[in-house]
């Protein structure tokens, strides 16, 4: 694995948080979305972040990672801008499917990126609902990779869902 994390350490509390460059790097956003899709077995799901300039990498990253995850083809719902709880309505809105919200806070050191995910109920992943499962998939280097392009998935623009169904981001 090229540029390791300490998977128990940023992999916790319901949530992959780090500082950034410290702890996590863009690409991490990519494998937790690949180990997102295989452990929640997703060929549907809504991903919204932050307005920081930090996010918008990861952001990226983690849509990439989720239409490559090995063979299930998944269907992003990209949010664009918005807060966790406009991403839990549109999840809701789009039929109860799971989501994902990438955030960047600066402190007064350092910049915290956290990935928080929800499962198809709204409710965040937690140790036995498959946060537990990513860790280990990523810790062990068991990333999920495409097995091929009819394999993977696509990306679809829903921003309008946030500003007509819960006010501008």
């Amino acid at each position: 694995m090229l540029n390791p994390i300490d998977a128990g350490r940023v992999i916790r509390h319901r949530q992959v948080s780090g500082r950034f460059p410290t702890d996590l790097h863009q690409g991490v956003a990519w494998w937790v979305a690949a180990c997102f899709v295989v452990a929640t077995k997703a060929t549907r799901m809504a991903v919204a972040h932050d307005d920081h300039r930090v996010t918008a990498e990861f952001h990226h990253r983690f849509l990439q990672g989720a239409v490559n995850a090995q063979h299930w083809a998944c269907h992003v719902s990209d949010l664009g801008t918005a807060t966790d709880r406009q991403l839990l309505d549109a999840m809701d809105h789009l039929g109860g499917i799971p989501g994902a919200h990438l955030a960047t806070k600066p402190t007064e050191n350092n910049l915290i990126v956290t990935i928080r995910l929800y499962a198809a109920d709204g409710r965040a992943l937690d140790e036995d609902t498959g946060l537990a499962r990513i860790r280990d998939m990523i810790s062990h280097d068991r990333v999920p990779i495409p097995v091929n392009t009819d394999a993977k998935g696509k990306v679809t623009d829903h921003s309008s869902l946030v500003t007509t169904r819960g006010g501008a981001a």
